[in-house]
């Protein structure tokens, strides 16, 4: 069925109010029970238009199953054709192309970010558009259901960024039509984009996530206008910006599909926008939740992808990269690639200077890099405990070196610290230590920071655990229960 069809539901059918209340609130066992009964739609024709099994219908309306996958949501509205505004989301692809044919089925913003082999502009603004309204128009329950899910990783992740290595299309100085703002207005967006990432970076978990996404969502509606070519090349870079915290946001709250997205909505808009550095970044982050998702070698390939553009990255970026190849060779148990990639951050760094590079690599410093480094020999201390001391040194420096203030780091900080003190045997050290941890814990949001904060629990555990390592317990389980 293309797009210049009508529905396989007649209007008067999309016009009732109960249908309108069940879509809205995505009850779609009562959906489809009035479909059938007032559309003339059989079972079989729900399922065949919805790309779903009889089955599945049949337990959908038994109410033995709800439908909570965003993908499936977007197969529904596209399979009935049912428009976007009714079930929370964005214009469907064929609302907005009225004489275009679009015989494809529909799939969720990641796995359209995926295939899209060219990379158009156009395209990247559509999915932004599509992602955002979604995101903001369910309610959290929902949208969490519907966004929890597992990452693409592999040849699949892989294969969806192919495009990142191809030039940006040009824009076309004669295709717009005079948007309703100048530079002035991007660069006050790009200023709340960084206000954001500060604050995310400082205290972690959603406590802003709605914000970012309502501003990218705007970002998207500007762009729909057909700005002038140096404006669309900032809103891009704007928007790149915003859907990297985006990304990190979700990431941190445990939300992995959902920050996949918008880790490949930033890659591409920093594409569109001509940023390769910070597609580099996006990159590395990808990378990241890769290493915390176990899958070492996919974190290493994207690595190399981004070190691939190693000549629009200044120094802390350089650097930074190199620690998340030092990283991943960590995880692998690859000690010696861990010790040069290692050097090669510390000899990068090294020839950073004050005020050269972009703000949202600017927090890569010595203490970064000796929390990051930390860190990676933590996680060989985790096989071989004769490391710990080695990795409480760094970890100690970076603690004295950036102190409450830097919010999440520091926290991630004082737990490293003390899980080291526990595999030293140090008991009395690692109980300090704990203290301040769960108190560090404590000022942030971060879900991340509170599964860190988990992995102490079993050295509190045992019959001749001491008082002082019982009250620790005690702290750490009062934490996590709240």
């Amino acid at each position: 069925m293309d797009a210049t069809t009508p529905g396989p539901l007649a209007p008067d059918v999309l016009n009732r109010d109960d249908l309108k209340r069940a879509l809205a609130e995505h009850d779609f066992a009562a959906a489809f029970s009035l479909i059938k009964k007032r559309g003339g739609l059989s079972q079989n024709r729900i399922a065949s238009a919805c790309q779903l099994t009889p089955g599945k219908v049949s337990t959908i309306i038994s109410g033995h199953q709800q439908v909570t996958s965003f993908e499936v949501i977007c197969r529904i509205a596209d399979g009935l054709r049912i428009p976007g505004r009714m079930v929370g989301l964005a214009d469907r692809p064929w609302e907005r192309q009225t004489e275009t044919p679009d015989p494809q089925p529909q799939q969720t913003p990641a796995a359209r970010l995926s295939e899209d082999a060219t990379w158009r502009p156009t395209a990247t603004v559509h999915l932004a558009t599509d992602l955002t309204r979604s995101d903001l128009v369910m309610d959290r329950r929902t949208a969490t259901r519907a966004l929890t899910g597992a990452a693409l990783s592999g040849a699949a992740l892989l294969d969806s960024i192919e495009g990142w290595l191809q030039p940006a299309p040009a824009v076309s100085s004669g295709n717009h039509r005079g948007g309703r703002i100048g530079m002035r207005e991007v660069q006050e967006l790009e200023g709340t984009a960084r206000a954001f990432r500060a604050w995310d970076h400082r205290f972690g978990g959603g406590l802003r996530r709605k914000a970012v996404v309502g501003q990218l969502n705007e970002v998207a509606g500007h762009l729909e206008e057909h700005q002038a070519p140096d404006v669309e090349r900032g809103l891009f870079r704007v928007m790149a910006y915003l859907g990297g915290t985006a990304a990190t946001i979700a990431w941190d709250s445990g939300l992995q599909q959902q920050a996949q997205s918008y880790y490949l909505l930033a890659l591409r808009a920093a594409h569109a926008g001509g940023d390769a550095a910070f597609g580099a970044n996006v990159l590395a982050g990808m990378a990241r939740q890769m290493l915390y998702r176990d899958r070492p070698q996919d974190a290493l390939e994207l690595i190399h992808m981004a070190q691939k553009g190693d000549e629009a990255a200044g120094p802390r970026l350089r650097a930074m990269l190199h620690t998340r190849e030092a990283w991943a060779y960590a995880a692998m148990g690859r000690e010696a690639a861990f010790k040069r990639a290692t050097g090669d951050a510390a000899e990068a760094l090294g020839e950073a200077g004050p005020d050269e590079e972009p703000y949202w690599i600017c927090y890569f410093d010595e203490a970064e890099l000796a929390g990051v480094t930390g860190g990676r020999l933590l996680d060989l201390a985790r096989q071989k405990r004769e490391h710990a001391e080695e990795a409480a040194e760094p970890i100690r420096n970076a603690v004295a070196r950036r102190g409450p203030e830097a919010g999440r780091s520091h926290a991630l900080d004082a737990i490293g610290l003390a899980e080291c003190h526990f595999l030293m045997g140090d008991l009395r050290g690692a109980v300090d230590h704990t203290r301040q941890a769960v108190e560090a814990a404590a000022r942030t949001q971060s879900a991340r920071v509170r599964a860190q904060l988990s992995q102490l629990y079993p050295y509190t555990v045992g019959k001749g655990a001491s008082r002082p390592v019982a009250e620790a317990r005690t702290m750490i389980r009062e934490l996590l229960s709240n």
